[in-house]
This record gives structure tokens, sequence and C-alpha cells, in this order.
């Protein structure tokens, strides 16, 4: 499980993506660079980590499904993700 701390602080990071996403695209297609530089470092997409929904866990994170390698592979062998089976052959 992750830090708390760093859940909240993605958590925190999206809702500034979200609320400078319209100036930065303004500001993009005028070029102003330096109009861009002075909007907070969190309101970049870029610095957005992709988390398991789950857990927190930012490494191993598989985007279709949402969820880590780990928490996949428990749900996978439960059979709750509709579609995945263990493979055998």
């Amino acid at each position: 499980m992750a830090r708390k701390s760093n859940i909240a602080r993605d958590k925190k990071r999206i809702k500034m993506i979200e609320k400078y996403a319209v100036r930065r695209a303004e500001l993009k297609e005028l070029g102003d660079l330096e109009g861009l530089a002075k909007l907070p470092r969190n309101s970049s997409p870029t610095r957005r980590t992709n988390r398991c929904i789950e857990t927190g866990r930012p490494r191993a994170y598989m985007r279709q499904f949402g969820l880590s390698r780990i928490s996949f592979r428990e749900h996978a062998s439960k059979g709750e993700i509709p579609g995945i089976t263990k493979s055998s052959w």
C-alpha cells in the first residue's frame, strides 16, 4: 500500500491539472512560453502519476484495468475480471 500522503498529493495534482487546463491550452496556442512558465508546476499533465485504484501503487500499473500487476493477478485468479483467464498450454 502506498503512503496516504503520496496518494493525496496525486489527487491534488489532478485537481490542479483540471483547473488550469483551459488557460494552459490558450497559452500553448499563442506560443507564450513565459506565461506557461508562470503557471504552477503541478498544473502540467505530465506531473500526474498513474496509480492503482486499490493500493495506490505507482509502479507496474496496467492502464487497461487501472490496477497494479499484483491487484490484477488477485482479481483475475478469483475470476472477477471478465474475459481474463489464466493461460495454460
